[in-house]
């Protein structure tokens, strides 16, 4: 299927790895040009050299990449300012930032809390705010937050991330509705269950910490409860990004969709 976003821009953010990585090739592979940001610039630089390896012949879009701390206005003035970027001009918005660290909430402090709050609420906010006219003005966008399932089912080692992620989900919520999806423009949400990534691997960690067991053995158990009896893989996950992002997606608006293998057990 052609998704039909061959020469747009796309932004993606947390992108040398896990599913930033997947959401950012996904879109090369379909002709976008992509503004990769990150922290990293080693890792950031490779990945994305793997990325332009990969392309097809003739094919005539560009990879740029930005090493930014997007929780800050510095970081997020250089997402607009990269050369040979669009800007503002951003087609396709992808949010995405590495979850708060696990725990118990008596040990978290104020600034636990805020530094949650920053990087997992009101930056996408920043992000959206900065982009979200210029995609009206020109009858096109696609906003996407990488938010967690913790969303729909909380985890309890996961208290920041489940309040800080429920907040943009709120927002989201309001503003996908307030008329902009006339214009062009949709904003959703994705749910990623438990997927092969570094993110996760530490959530496992702390959960074999907490109970006294082996990793492997907390891995093994994990597996077993999803029906797919596995993790998913950021390929797989970027697969479902570039749709959303498609030109078939445009009736498609301020959704939580649930990526998770059928763990979650609920009808809605």
């Amino acid at each position: 299927m052609d998704l039909g976003i061959a020469g747009k821009w796309a932004l993606v953010c947390g992108a040398s790895k896990g599913l930033g990585l997947g959401c950012a090739r996904a879109l090369a592979l379909e002709g976008v040009n992509v503004v990769m940001a990150a922290r990293g610039a080693e890792a950031l630089e490779a990945v994305a050299a793997r990325l332009r390896a990969e392309w097809p012949p003739g094919a005539h879009n560009r990879i740029l990449t930005v090493v930014a701390d997007v929780t800050t206005e510095a970081g997020r003035g250089a997402l607009f300012a990269v050369p040979g970027g669009p800007g503002r001009d951003f087609d396709i918005v992808i949010t995405n930032a590495g979850g708060p660290p696990p725990g118990d909430f008596r040990t978290w402090s104020r600034d636990d809390w805020c530094r949650a709050i920053e990087a997992n609420m009101l930056t996408p906010i920043e992000l959206i705010k900065a982009t979200v006219d210029g995609m009206a003005a020109r009858g096109f966008g696609r906003i996407v937050n990488i938010t967690s399932s913790a969303v729909k089912a909380p985890i309890d080692i996961l208290g920041l991330s489940n309040g800080a992620r429920s907040g943009l989900t709120g927002f989201v919520a309001g503003l996908a509705r307030s008329g902009i999806a006339a214009r062009g423009v949709t904003i959703n949400n994705l749910l990623p269950g438990k997927f092969a990534t570094d993110r996760l691997r530490a959530t496992l960690q702390a959960t074999a910490d907490k109970v006294g067991q082996p990793l492997s053995a907390i891995e093994e158990a994990q597996r077993q409860q999803i029906p797919a009896r596995r993790f998913g893989t950021p390929e797989e996950f970027g697969a479902v990004c570039a749709f959303i992002c498609s030109v078939h997606a445009g009736y498609l608006n301020g959704q939580n969709l649930l990526l998770d293998g059928g763990l979650y057990p609920g009808t809605f």
